[in-house]
């Protein structure tokens, strides 16, 4: 893996800092941007980076992907200078907050100076242990394992997002899945008569998309349902404080 140019990087990033500063004080539009305005065009270009993403690995995905990080990258420039212009924090701090917390929060590999360790952990279940540990270390007063999910996340990502951090936290995720069972190699239910869950992702998703175009034929939100049965297993399984 090359080595960052440090250099590079932060003559590049100034650059666009005091760029976006000009804006905000010489162009109108910019000018009247809020941290409430910038929202949707925050979550476009998340979406978008996706896009880019998911678009397969070729030179024109990477071009597209430059691109994309770009935008993502001028939204976070925009929200710190919208709070440094109220006196708040500044780009500085958001980097420095996000460096502090990398470091603390992956103790595998850095200690407490920030220096690397003369060994790492050999395994991915070891990394998420540590990792949890040091998060429960910054907030011990959290006792709810759901909180910190973003309450307007799509139903999907939340269901996936709540039964994962249930499972690290020890909670019972046994018998969601009812009576569904997984195809075997050739396709074939485990058993006659059980739901059946495939095996790949693309079969899942065509699974899924048949579930939404039956609710929608018997006029049911499928968004709304499961965000509905999301907060239901949250409070059914959420820790006493």
């Amino acid at each position: 893996m090359p080595t960052p140019t440090s250099t590079k990087d932060s003559k590049e990033l100034e650059k666009l800092i005091r760029t976006i500063a000009a804006l905000r004080e010489h162009c109108p539009w910019m000018g009247g941007l809020t941290h409430e305005s910038l929202v949707e065009y925050l979550i476009e270009e998340a979406y978008e980076v996706v896009d880019s993403i998911e678009a397969g690995d070729s030179p024109e995905r990477d071009s597209e992907l430059l691109g994309e990080l770009g935008d993502v990258l001028l939204q976070v420039v925009l929200h710190a200078r919208l709070a440094e212009e109220r006196g708040s924090f500044d780009f500085a701090d958001v980097a420095r907050g996000i460096n502090a917390k990398m470091v603390r929060r992956n103790q595998h590999v850095f200690k407490a100076d920030g220096s690397l360790r003369k060994s790492f952990p050999a395994s991915v279940e070891e990394i998420i242990v540590k990792w949890d540990a040091a998060k429960r270390a910054e907030k011990p007063e959290r006792k709810d394992p759901f909180e910190g999910i973003p309450p307007h996340l799509p139903a999907l990502a939340a269901a996936q997002k709540s039964l994962d951090r249930a499972a690290r936290a020890g909670l019972d995720v046994s018998g969601l899945d009812g009576d569904a069972r997984l195809v075997d190699q050739q396709g074939a239910p485990a058993a006659v008569g059980l739901p059946v869950i495939p095996a790949s992702e693309e079969a899942l998703g065509e699974l899924l998309l048949a579930v939404v175009a039956g609710a929608r034929e018997q006029g049911l939100d499928a968004e709304r349902a499961l965000r509905s049965a999301v907060r239901s297993f949250q409070n059914s399984r959420a820790q006493p404080s």
